[in-house]
């Protein structure tokens, strides 16, 4: 028998069920996982408690799971299946079913999902980067940064914002981070150039930016698109993850858009120490509830993880 985090309605609080079912085996071209670790997004309690986010995102009753980011190690390989071994540590996505003891997915043709855990990479952190680091990668990519731009990047500490700075600041370009102000001295460690979000936002942009902003992220709604239309960047080079209505031009865009190999290169500058993602918190699986709670808190540092 295998431990299965489900869920019986999409209901707020969430209800979540914790069940022993049959453990799923890899079938033709898939690998089946044991599951050491979970990070959590937000987007995962959204799916869980609306209907109409569970639809669009391909999760159905009555079997939904929760979650998305998972860690382990691969502990059956179908038939089929090339470039994966029993033993061998992985990472990955799989939408609805993350929070489980085992997992079964299909090898992508790309080798994108799973990833293969580098040395010197915990499973806790390479848990948290599926969402994360696509995201990230995706915003970074939008804006087409390079070096001598200035970038302003709104809610640059969350587990996407901490990775779209540092991935702004290897492009070469000026970071001004929004946060709040407790993770202000955090960001100026990373290389970026914090300040606060909300009222006069764009005057503090101008202070600490004379020359100019030449792009802009947003990553909580559309505060930083406003400012930066107001600052005068091209709306070409504003991209946003969590609005659903942007100005004329704006760059809706998310971890689909990622390049290809981003979610290694990123794993590898974790594992080797050019990049750090920080991990506000982990929680064994039976306090799930108490996880999603500090997630859907908002102001999180990094990533929240559940431990399996």
């Amino acid at each position: 028998m295998s431990l299965f985090v489900q869920q019986s309605e999409f209901a707020d609080p969430i209800p979540f069920e914790f069940v022993e079912r049959a453990e799923p085996h890899a079938g033709p071209g898939e690998v089946r996982v044991r599951v050491s670790a979970a990070g959590l997004n937000p987007v995962d309690w959204k799916i869980a408690i609306s209907p109409a986010m569970a639809e669009m995102f391909g999760v159905s009753l009555p079997n939904a799971g929760f979650g998305n980011d998972f860690s382990g190690v691969v502990d059956e390989v179908g038939e089929g299946v090339e470039g994966f071994a029993v033993g061998d540590r992985v990472f990955g996505g799989l939408r609805g079913f993350a929070v489980a003891e085992h997992i079964v997915l299909p090898v992508s043709d790309g080798g994108e999902n799973p990833v293969h855990t580098p040395d010197g990479l915990d499973d806790v952190r390479a848990a948290a980067l599926e969402v994360a680091g696509h995201t990230a990668d995706a915003v970074v990519a939008a804006t087409a940064l390079g070096k001598g731009d200035t970038v302003l990047i709104g809610g640059a500490a969350g587990g996407v914002g901490v990775l779209a700075v540092q991935l702004a600041l290897a492009a070469g370009a000026t970071v001004i981070a929004t946060a709040s102000e407790s993770n202000h001295e955090f960001l100026r460690e990373l290389g970026a150039v914090p300040t606060t979000y909300g009222n006069g936002l764009v005057d503090r942009v101008r202070a600490l930016a004379p020359q100019g902003v030449d792009a802009a992220i947003d990553l909580q709604g559309t505060e930083t698109v406003e400012a930066a239309i107001e600052l005068g960047v091209s709306p070409a080079r504003i991209a946003a993850i969590a609005a659903h209505e942007l100005p004329d031009g704006v760059i809706a865009t998310g971890g689909r858009n990622a390049t290809a190999g981003s979610l290694e290169r990123i794993a590898q500058g974790l594992a080797d120490g050019s990049f750090v993602l920080p991990i506000a918190a982990t929680f064994p699986v039976a306090q799930l509830a108490d996880a999603v709670a500090l997630q859907r808190g908002g102001h999180v540092r990094g990533k929240v993880v559940v431990t399996l």
